[in-house]
């Protein structure tokens, strides 16, 4: 189990090029599609209460999605293997990425990841509606988006007190149990 837990953080932390964001999909395809932890809908409430936390979401989710399956230890496993690939190619490749960090190459490189990313998270956003479809219905989901957008931009509400009472409005009125 615990081998698992590494593997199914420490993979996105390799392959998540751009940080949390970037690897928020890898980590919901390890734990819902390949290992089966938590549905899409669970994996969703911990996104959404990882967001209202401060500090990096992909070490959040890790400890909490750790502790869910194996209890402290693989809390602290899950946490350690997020951050494992980052620490470690730092360390490696600290002076060479100094040294090449204006290079017109790897700044072409760079341009090719971001369009990756972007499917990525599009692709977890469209499972993300679609189980919020099924799970609260088209009005419930609509609304709640337009609401979300016009605090957000309108009004210019932060974010984290959006999500927080987003948070309170599911569990008041779509409480699924």
């Amino acid at each position: 189990m615990y081998w698992h837990l590494f593997l199914a953080f420490f993979i996105p932390g390799i392959l998540g090029y751009g940080g949390g964001p970037a690897s928020i999909p890898l980590i919901e395809n390890e734990v819902v599609d390949h290992y089966h932890w938590m549905t899409v809908n669970q994996f969703t409430e911990v996104l959404a209460l990882g967001n209202a936390l401060p500090g990096p979401i992909a070490t959040k989710m890790a400890g909490y999605i750790g502790y869910e399956q194996g209890g402290l230890l693989g809390s602290l496993l899950a946490v350690t293997a997020t951050v494992a690939p980052s620490l470690l190619l730092m360390i490696v490749f600290l002076r060479l990425i100094y040294k090449f960090k204006d290079s017109p190459r790897v700044k072409k490189m760079t341009l090719y990841v971001k369009p990756t990313i972007a499917v990525l998270l599009g692709v977890m956003a469209y499972d993300f509606f679609a189980e919020s479809l099924h799970a609260s219905g088209l009005y419930q989901t609509v609304g709640i988006a337009v609401v979300a957008w016009f605090l957000m931009e309108r009004l210019r509400i932060s974010p984290v007190f959006v999500i927080v009472a987003s948070i309170v409005y599911g569990a008041l009125f779509l409480g699924h149990a």
